[in-house]
C-alpha cells in the first residue's frame, strides 16, 4: 500500500494548497472580499464532483492497462502547462457579477491540474482494489482528509510567511510534477486483470452469492443529503463566524480543519464514530448555533467563548453527518459511486449557499437553513435503516421525540429568519454580502440617526434630524486624522478629493463650494443606499461622482488624477483588503496626489494592526507616516479611530493640531514591505 498511500497523501495536499495559493492571487482582482473565498470554495467543490465523476466512469468502462494510459496521458499535459499563473486578462471591468468571471479564471488556470488531483482519492483507491481483491481501501481516504488538513494548516504560518506568491507557484508546480510521475508508476505497477470484486468488474461477471448489492436509490439519495448537510454547514459557518462574529483574517482555516477532521476520524477505522454519544449531542449543537443566531451581538458571551461554541457545534453536527456516511459505505466495489455521490452533495450545498442564496434571498438566510436541513436529513437516515426504532415505532415515543425536535429547531430558524430582518427599513443584498439600514429613534428627533451595517461593521451613520444631517459622526468626526488632512487647505482653495469607499458618503460632509469628490466603490449597492437612505452626498456643496468598480483598477485605468487628498477607507470585514496596501498600490496612489498631496489609509481594527504596514511603505517611498488616534466620545457619535496620513509636506505635520493629535508612525526593523507578491496578514494579528 506504500505507493498508494504516498500518492494520495501528496495529492490531498497539493490540492489543499492550491487553493488558498491561487485565491490569494486572484483576490485583487475582485475587491478582496470574503464572497471571492465563496465562490472558490464553490469551484473547488465542482471540480472535486468532475473528478470523482471521471474516476467512477473511468474504471468501469475502461481495463486497469487503458486506465492507466489515459490516465497518464493527462497528467503529462497538465504538467506540460505548468506553472499556474493567472492571465491579467481576467481582470474584471464589470463589479456587478464577478462570481461566473472568478469561475471561468479558476477553470483556465488551475482547472487540469486540480480536476486531477481530484480524481486522485477514489483512483488510486480503485487501483488498490483491482490490485488487491479483498483489501479494505477506506482508511486511505482518511489519509488523504489529514493531507489536505494538514496542507491547510500550514499555509497560513509557514508558506505564506516565507515565500512569494511566485516562489508559491514554482513550489507548488514542482510538488506536482512528482506527484504526476508518482500517480503514473502507481498506476502501471497496479494495472491487472480487474476480478469480479474489483472496482469496475461487472457484477454481472460473478455469481448472485458473491457479487456485492448494489446501492439502492435511497441510499444514495442520503449519501447526497448527508453530504450537502456538512458542506452547507461548512460554508454558512465560516461566512458567519468571519463576517459577525470576528473578521480575522485566516478564520476561515478553522472550520475547513474541523470539517476535514470529521472524515478523518470517521473513516479511519470503526469505532471512533460513537453513534449514541454523538446522535444525543446534535441537537445540543443545533441548538446552540440556533441561540447563537437568535442573541443580541453586543449581548454575546466574549469572542473567544462564542468562537469555540460555534466551533464546537460545527465539529459535532459534521461528525454525525460525516459519522453517518461511513456506517453507510458500500462495499469496495461500488467506493467510486460512493465518492462520487459524496461530492455531487458537496457540490450541491455549494451551488446553494455561494450562487443560489445571494440571489434568491436578501438576508443571510442559509445559515438557518442549513441548520434546518442537517435536521432533516439526519432524521432522514435514522428512518432509513430497517432495524432502527424509529421506523419499527413509527407512532412509538422514538419517533415522535424525533419529529418534535426536528420541528423545533425548523420553528426557532423561522424566528431567526424572521428577526434577520425585522427592525431595518432596508436589507439588500448581492455578491458581496448582505447590508442593512437601521433607523433609530423617530427621523425628526433631535437625537435620531440612520446606520449602514455590513455584517458586523458599521459603514457609516447620519443623524436624521434636518439640522444635524451634515454632521459628521462615526469615524469621520472633526478630529479624526483624514478631516485633518481635508482641512489642510486653506478656506476657499478648491480642493479635489478621491474616497476609496462609499459607505453612506460621510466624508463629503467636509466639502466647500467649488470643491470635487470622486468616491469609488466596489459594490453597486452601496451607490443606490447612500443616495436613497442617507443625504450627505444631496446636501454636500460640492460636485460629486461615483466610480463603479475595484478602486485599484479603476485607478490604473484613469491618467493622473491631481488629488488633494486620497482617503482610502474600503473595509472588507474589519480590515482593509490587502491588495489596496501594498507597494504597487501606494505608488499608484501617489501617482494621482498633487506633489503636495496627502493619502489618509483608516488603519482601525480589533484583530490587525497595519501601523507596521503603511509606516513602511511610507519609507519605501520616502514619505513621512503619521498616525492619528481618536478615541470614542461621550454621546456615542464619534468613534475611536486611527488614521495613517502619508505625505511630503513635513511642514503641516509640525503644525500644533498635527502634533497634538498625533504621532510619527516608524516601522519596525523586522517588517518586511508588502508587494502584490508577498504580503504577511499572519505576521501582522494582534
Amino acid at each position: 500500500m506504500f505507493f498508494h498511500a504516498i500518492t494520495i497523501f501528496l495529492s490531498a495536499f497539493l490540492l489543499f494548497q492550491v487553493q488558498p495559493m491561487i485565491a490569494k492571487m486572484i483576490l485583487p482582482w475582485f475587491g478582496g472580499t470574503a464572497a471571492v473565498w465563496a465562490t472558490c470554495l464553490l469551484f473547488f467543490q465542482v471540480t472535486l464532483l468532475l473528478g470523482y465523476g471521471y474516476a467512477h466512469g473511468l474504471v468501469r468502462r475502461l481495463p486497469p492497462a487503458r486506465q492507466w494510459m489515459l490516465h497518464a496521458g493527462l497528467l503529462a499535459i497538465a504538467v506540460f502547462l505548468l506553472p499556474v499563473t493567472p492571465d491579467e486578462a481576467w481582470k474584471p471591468v464589470d463589479p456587478s457579477a464577478p462570481a461566473w468571471r472568478i469561475l471561468g479564471l479558476l477553470a483556465a488556470t488551475i482547472g487540469l491540474p486540480y480536476f486531477l488531483l481530484s480524481t486522485t482519492g477514489p483512483l488510486i483507491q480503485a487501483w488498490y482494489v483491482q490490485k488487491h481483491p479483498g483489501g479494505i481501501p477506506y482508511r486511505l481516504f482518511a489519509l488523504s482528509n489529514l493531507g489536505s488538513m494538514l496542507a491547510l494548516l500550514s499555509y497560513p504560518p509557514l508558506i505564506e510567511p516565507n515565500l512569494t506568491l511566485r516562489q508559491q507557484s514554482f513550489t507548488w508546480s514542482a510538488g506536482f510534477a512528482v506527484f504526476a510521475l508518482l500517480c503514473a508508476y502507481t498506476g502501471w505497477h497496479s494495472r491487472g486483470t480487474a476480478t469480479a470484486f474489483a472496482v469496475g468488474a461487472d457484477p454481472e461477471q460473478a455469481s448472485p452469492a458473491e457479487a456485492p448489492a448494489a446501492p439502492s436509490t435511497g441510499l444514495m439519495g442520503l449519501w447526497v443529503a448527508l453530504a450537502a448537510a456538512a458542506t452547507m454547514l461548512l460554508m454558512t459557518v465560516t461566512s458567519h463566524m468571519s463576517m459577525d462574529v470576528a473578521p480575522i483574517p485566516f478564520l476561515w482555516v478553522l472550520p475547513l480543519a474541523l470539517y476535514l477532521l470529521t472524515f478523518i476520524i470517521a473513516f479511519d477505522a470503526d469505532g471512533w464514530y460513537r453513534r449514541p454519544v454523538f446522535l444525543g449531542l446534535l441537537p445540543v449543537a443545533l441548538g446552540v448555533m440556533c441561540w447563537l443566531l437568535m442573541s443580541d451581538p453586543t449581548e454575546r458571551p466574549e469572542m473567544k467563548f462564542v468562537l469555540a461554541l460555534f466551533s464546537l457545534a460545527f465539529f459535532l453536527a459534521c461528525m454525525v453527518c460525516h459519522g453517518e456516511l461511513a456506517r453507510l459505505k458500500p462495499h469496495p466495489a461500488h467506493l467510486t459511486i460512493f465518492y462520487f455521490m459524496i461530492s455531487l452533495g458537496g457540490a450541491l450545498g455549494g451551488v446553494f449557499v455561494a450562487l443560489i442564496a445571494p440571489a434568491a434571498f436578501n438576508a443571510n438566510y442559509e445559515f438557518p437553513v442549513a441548520i434546518v436541513f442537517c435536521a432533516i436529513v439526519v432524521t432522514a437516515t435514522l428512518y432509513f435503516e430497517k432495524e432502527s426504532p424509529f421506523r419499527r415505532e413509527l407512532l412509538g415515543w422514538p419517533s415522535i421525540g424525533l419529529v418534535t425536535l426536528a420541528s423545533l429547531i425548523a420553528g426557532v430558524n423561522a424566528r431567526i429568519v424572521r428577526d434577520m430582518v425585522s427592525g431595518n427599513i432596508a436589507v439588500v443584498r448581492n455578491f458581496y454580502g448582505e447590508m442593512s439600514v437601521r433607523q433609530y429613534g423617530d427621523p425628526y428627533e433631535w437625537d435620531s440617526y440612520r446606520t449602514l451595517v455590513h455584517g458586523a461593521i458599521n459603514h457609516g451613520e447620519q443623524y436624521t434630524h434636518p439640522g444635524r444631517r451634515r454632521e459628521p459622526a462615526a469615524y469621520y468626526c472633526k478630529d479624526a486624522g483624514i478631516a485633518l488632512a481635508v482641512n489642510a487647505r486653506p478656506i476657499g482653495t478648491p480642493q479635489k478629493i478621491a474616497v476609496i469607499g462609499l459607505g453612506t458618503g460621510t466624508l463629503a460632509a467636509y466639502a466647500r463650494p467649488g470643491d470635487f469628490y470622486r468616491f469609488y466603490e466596489i459594490n453597486p449597492l452601496v451607490e443606490g443606499i447612500a443616495n436613497e437612505y442617507f443625504t450627505y452626498l444631496k446636501d454636500t456643496e460640492a460636485v460629486t461622482e461615483i466610480s463603479l468598480g475595484d478602486a485599484r483598477l479603476s485607478l490604473e485605468r484613469e491618467a493622473p488624477q491631481n488629488y488633494d487628498v486620497i482617503a482610502v477607507d474600503a473595509f472588507s470585514s474589519d480590515s482593509i483588503p490587502v491588495h489596496l496596501l501594498t507597494i504597487e498600490a501606494m505608488r499608484l496612489y501617489f501617482r494621482h496626489l498633487k506633489p503636495d498631496g496627502i493619502l489618509g489609509v483608516h488603519i482601525s481594527n480589533r484583530y490587525v494592526d497595519l501601523e507596521p504596514v503603511v509606516a513602511r511603505a511610507a519609507a519605501e517611498l520616502g514619505r513621512r507616516a503619521w498616525l492619528v488616534t481618536t478615541q470614542d466620545n461621550d454621546d456615542g457619535s464619534c468613534y475611536g479611530t486611527n488614521w495613517v496620513l502619508l505625505t511630503a509636506r513635513e511642514e503641516l505635520l509640525e503644525t500644533e493640531e498635527f502634533r497634538v493629535n498625533g504621532r510619527e508612525a516608524v516601522p519596525p526593523a523586522w517588517m518586511r514591505l508588502w508587494t502584490d507578491d508577498y504580503s504577511n496578514v499572519f505576521r501582522v494579528l494582534q
